[in-house]
């Protein structure tokens, strides 16, 4: 089998009304993607989805079609697209980092394996381990009347945890998470996410103001680019922390294993350039002794399901203490699949047909193509 072409589709897909949040990096009211379909001289066709974000990895979609379509198409047509070491050997002489680019097209060929032998995208991976993945869902960084509404919501939607935002103003921070603690009550796990928005000073002392609340863990509290101030705050403050922002290549991982900096890692293909490079990050993780959780940029319906298959094979993902953000089509208008994936809540489901299992729906696609 033989990629011949590779066809970039950029879409904007807006979140639901009531759905749109908001983090310490700003608003997310509109996803600006790009579905990838790599075509191969068999008449199968792989899909790809790039979850590209210029606040996460500085990719924006029409950079990234443009990389794909003067660099990585001609460097790639030729190429057996099941060699999934030489595509990402390839990808990486040919440009440097873009790892949601390169995940976009990974995710295709590995789409094009597993429909090649008829087999799941998990089966891949070593066979899936887990038959239910359990979810959170996100409560934006918003006045209480907003909390109030989607705490109250997500909650009617059966959802057993929930991750609110933080990292905006301490004393706001504190107030969104007890009012969420009040809804939710005693037990309902609750994880919280400042998106590198505390300094090192407010995160300690806003972590140990949280500590009545009973937090199941922190996510990204403090700036991105210092492993060793991630390690001084774990080693001051009793709450589990993880790794988002700070985690994005195998030298990454290393780094925070080697200094104990986190408890969890939070992994996904599209941060970390595909499916194989997140699968290495995993292995790291486990025979360091941490935990990995899945993470999110809000997928759409080809991403989800590839970060599915990825919950379901790989034992380090602990989704049963930390759940899963395999969430981004709940939050969107559409998916772009002719079949919604089983997101619950309070858990999703992997799909189980061949590669990614999912298809396109070709009238969602013409409604949301941007060009």
């Amino acid at each position: 089998m033989k990629i011949t072409r590779i066809e970039t589709i950029p879409v904007r897909v807006p979140l639901k009304p009531g759905l749109t949040t908001r983090t310490a990096h700003g608003i997310h009211a509109t996803s600006d993607y790009l579905i990838v379909r790599v075509h191969t001289d068999e008449g199968l066709v792989g899909l790809g989805e790039a979850t590209v974000a210029p606040r996460w990895s500085g990719e924006t979609s029409a950079g990234c079609r443009g990389l794909i379509q003067e660099l990585l198409e001609p460097a790639l047509i030729g190429l057996d697209p099941g060699q999934i070491t030489q595509i990402r050997q390839m990808m990486d002489r040919v440009v440097k980092r873009n790892p949601f680019t390169k995940a976009g097209l990974e995710m295709a060929c590995w789409d094009l394996l597993g429909k090649s032998l008829s087999v799941p995208l998990c089966r891949l991976l070593g066979g899936p381990v887990r038959a239910r993945m359990p979810i959170k869902l996100v409560v934006g960084a918003f006045e209480r009347a907003d909390v109030v509404r989607l705490t109250e919501l997500f909650l009617a939607m059966g959802v057993e945890c929930l991750k609110v935002k933080t990292g905006v103003d301490p004393a706001t921070d504190v107030a969104r998470v007890a009012t969420v603690r009040e809804l939710a009550g005693p037990r309902m796990p609750i994880t919280i996410d400042s998106n590198c928005g505390w300094s090192f000073s407010d995160a300690r002392s806003t972590l140990l103001r949280l500590a009545e609340y009973n937090i199941l863990c922190a996510e990204q509290p403090i700036a991105a680019d210092d492993p060793s101030a991630l390690a001084a705050l774990r080693s001051s403050v009793a709450v589990p922390l993880m790794a988002d922002e700070s985690l994005f290549t195998l030298a990454d991982a290393w780094n925070l294993a080697s200094l104990r900096a986190v408890d969890i890692f939070s992994i996904y293909p599209g941060k970390h350039g595909g499916i194989a490079a997140t699968m290495e990050i995993a292995a790291l993780a486990k025979s360091a002794g941490i935990d990995c959780a899945i993470g999110s940029n809000l997928e759409l319906g080809v991403g989800t399901a590839a970060m599915l298959h990825l919950a379901a094979a790989l034992p380090v993902v602990n989704s049963e203490k930390f759940p899963a953000d395999l969430i981004g089509p709940l939050y969107h208008e559409a998916d772009l699949l002719t079949e919604p994936l089983q997101l619950g809540p309070p858990a999703a489901h992997c799909p189980d047909g061949p590669g990614l299992g999912v298809q396109l729906d070709e009238q969602q696609l013409a409604r949301y193509r941007i060009g």
